[in-house]
C-alpha cells in the first residue's frame, strides 16, 4: 500500500501562527513574573493576560515551571545574540566590558527585563524555587566569562594597580546587581550604563570604546 505522504506536511503552516502565541505568552510572563514574582503569578491570570484560554496556555507550556524556564531561555538568548555571544568576548577584556555597558543601556531601556531579574533573583534564593538552580548557574558562568575579561586585562597591564583581579568579578556583578535595584526605586536619579562606565574606569586604566564595533553585535 502506498504511503500517504500529504498529511505530514500539513502541520508546518500552523507553525508561524504557534510561535507567535508562544512569543505572545512568554511576554505577558516576563510582565507578570517581573512584576508579582514567579509565585505570586497564577497560569489562570497568565492566560487571561495574553488572551487565550487556561487550557490554550496549557497546550503552550503544560506547567508553570515549563514556562518559566522558557522566560529565561528567553532573556538568555537575547543577552548571546545582542551582546555577548556565548562569552566569547571574555577573551578580549576591553571588548567584554564595552558590551557590558550596552547591555545594562539596552536593559535601561527596557525595565520589564530589569525588573523580572530583580524579583526572580530574589525569589529564587529560596531552596525549593524552581529557578534556583539557573541562578546558581547563571552567576557562575557570568563571573567565570567576567573573570576571564578581567584576566586578559591583567596579562595585558590594562588594570590599574590598587584592583585587587582575584575578587574583582564578584565585586563588580554585586555592585550591578545593586545599582539595578536602585535603578527600579530611583529611575529619575540612576542612569545605569553612566555609573557603570564610572565604575569601569576606576579600575581599567585605558578608555573603553564608545561605539560598538562590528563584532560586538548590534541590538536589533
Amino acid at each position: 500500500m502506498a504511503r500517504d505522504t500529504a498529511r505530514p506536511e500539513a502541520a508546518p503552516r500552523n507553525y508561524p501562527k504557534g510561535e507567535r502565541r508562544r512569543a505572545q505568552i512568554i511576554e505577558a510572563a516576563v510582565a507578570a513574573f517581573g512584576q508579582v514574582g514567579y509565585r505570586n503569578a497564577s497560569m489562570v491570570q497568565l492566560a487571561a493576560a495574553c488572551g487565550v484560554s487556561r487550557a490554550g496556555l496549557l497546550h503552550h507550556f503544560p506547567t508553570k515551571e515549563s514556562l518559566l524556564e522558557a522566560v529565561l531561555e528567553a532573556r538568555d538568548r537575547q543577552d548571546g545574540e545582542h551582546f555577548f555571544e556565548s562569552g566569547a568576548l571574555s577573551h578580549d577584556g576591553l571588548a567584554y566590558f564595552a558590551s557590558l555597558i550596552r547591555l545594562v543601556a539596552h536593559n535601561q531601556a527596557n525595565p520589564l527585563i530589569v525588573s523580572l531579574f530583580a524579583v526572580l533573583s530574589s525569589e529564587a534564593t529560596a531552596a525549593d524555587h524552581p529557578a534556583r538552580p539557573y541562578f546558581v548557574a547563571r552567576y557562575e558562568r557570568t563571573r567565570r566569562e567576567m573573570q576571564s575579561a578581567v584576566d586578559d586585562l591583567a596579562r595585558r597591564g590594562l588594570l590599574r594597580p590598587h584592583v585587587d583581579a582575584p575578587r574583582l568579578a564578584a565585586d563588580l556583578i554585586a555592585f550591578i546587581d545593586g545599582l539595578q535595584v536602585q535603578w527600579l526605586l530611583s529611575p529619575d536619579e540612576i542612569d545605569m550604563p553612566d555609573h557603570l562606565r564610572a565604575m569601569l574606569r576606576s579600575f581599567i586604566s585605558v578608555e573603553l570604546p564608545q561605539g560598538p564595533p562590528e563584532h560586538l553585535g548590534k541590538v536589533e
